[in-house]
């Protein structure tokens, strides 16, 4: 008798939406939370499931961020929750693909200089006085 079997990794994309705006690159943009999971098989079927984790990725920059488990399983069990920076712990930055706002050369799309925040590091390209993150003055 031939026992077909084996362990493998999975990742399931959980139904999930909140819109926020990024801390990384200011623009806003929506949590898609995904699930990592390894798994048994015995001919072809999922048995079950071990070391579940859960991430959120931003639609706006792909920046990834490790969420809490309590809150993933809470996501996973259909519950209604909100997802607050306390939950998140940044694991990869985002590199701002979500649009083309800026060249290689540094300069924003469409000729215009980008302004930093020195004390958050809120990006834009419009000519504001102050952050419309934090309040501080832009330089």
């Amino acid at each position: 008798m031939i026992f077909i079997g084996g362990i493998s990794q999975g990742e399931k994309i959980l139904n999930y939406t909140q819109t926020v705006i990024c801390d990384i690159c200011g623009r806003y943009g929506r949590y898609q939370v995904i699930m990592t999971y390894m798994y048994f098989s015995f001919f072809f079927i999922p048995l079950f499931k071990w070391n579940k984790r859960f991430y959120v990725k931003m639609t706006c920059c792909g920046s990834v961020y490790e969420l809490d488990p309590e809150v993933g399983r809470d996501i996973l069990a259909g519950r209604q929750v909100e997802i607050t920076r306390k939950d998140l712990t940044l694991c990869q930055r985002g590199n701002g693909s979500g649009g083309s706002w800026q060249d290689e050369g540094g300069s924003a799309a469409g000729g215009q200089t980008r302004r930093r925040c020195s004390q958050c590091g809120y990006e834009t390209e419009e000519d504001f006085a102050f952050c419309p993150k934090c309040g501080n003055k832009f330089d």
